[in-house]
């Protein structure tokens, strides 16, 4: 029996309690479209409370462990691979960092984890535009949360930028707090992007299009002396 019921419990992904209200709002309006007012939209509805779940699902994940390391931060797709200067606010030196961009669509999963192990030495809230965040200027326009994470001797920057549908960025993590590589820092609603600044010599193991996975996709080793890697479309 207990074998059974740890299948059927695998089944179903927790849900972030960040989605709670919302869940309840849509079951409630779809329950009362749906007897008093006009059956079909309440069963849309319904559908709309169910995605809503999907949206704020909280899977658990395997992050592997070993000094040197950067995991995705976010679910998604590698956008951008590029340099640049980071965010003014975040204190990093004025000058080109190697930033890795990775955006989520309104479908992956939107709970954030630290792509190292270390400690938040700042986090700023900046209020912006609501620009798509796949555009480059997004990363200075747009409404953005940015934590610097001490790891290792050096500092790198995470940033949460919100997007067109996004309207909230959520932070779970505080000033001082030690934090471990995949663990949960924060969360944006309904579409964004994550920024991940590191030094500018480090050797990216991901591809513009890759898939990520927050906390266990491998972004960046930072031990690491290997030439570059090279990607293809298959």
């Amino acid at each position: 029996m207990t074998d059974i019921y740890e299948s059927i419990r695998r089944l179903f992904v927790p849900i972030h309690k960040e989605g709670y209200p919302f869940i309840a709002i849509a079951a409630v309006a779809a329950l009362i479209i749906g007897l008093y007012v006009w059956e079909p939209l309440g069963w849309t509805l319904a559908i709309v409370a169910l995605w809503i779940c999907y949206f704020f699902r909280d899977p658990e994940r395997v992050t592997p462990a070993r000094d040197g390391l950067v995991v995705a931060p976010a679910d998604g797709r590698v956008s951008m691979i590029t340099t640049a200067v980071p965010p003014p606010e975040t204190g990093l030196p004025a000058e080109p960092m190697a930033r890795v961009s990775i955006f989520m669509n309104v479908f992956d999963c939107h709970v954030n984890r630290s792509p190292v192990t270390g400690t938040i030495r700042k986090i700023i809230y900046t209020p912006g535009l609501f620009l798509n965040a796949e555009l480059d200027k997004a990363s200075e326009d747009n409404e953005r949360n940015a934590l610097v994470i001490e790891t290792g001797g050096a500092q790198i920057g995470v940033v949460q930028i919100a997007g067109l549908v996004a309207r909230r960025i959520v932070g779970f993590a505080r000033e001082g707090d030690t934090i471990g590589a995949g663990e949960r820092f924060g969360l944006i609603r309904f579409g964004s992007r994550v920024d991940v600044y590191l030094p500018v010599t480090t050797q990216w193991l991901v591809g513009v299009g890759q898939l990520s996975i927050a906390g266990e996709t491998v972004l960046a080793d930072l031990n690491a002396n290997e030439p570059p890697r090279h990607f293809r479309r298959n």
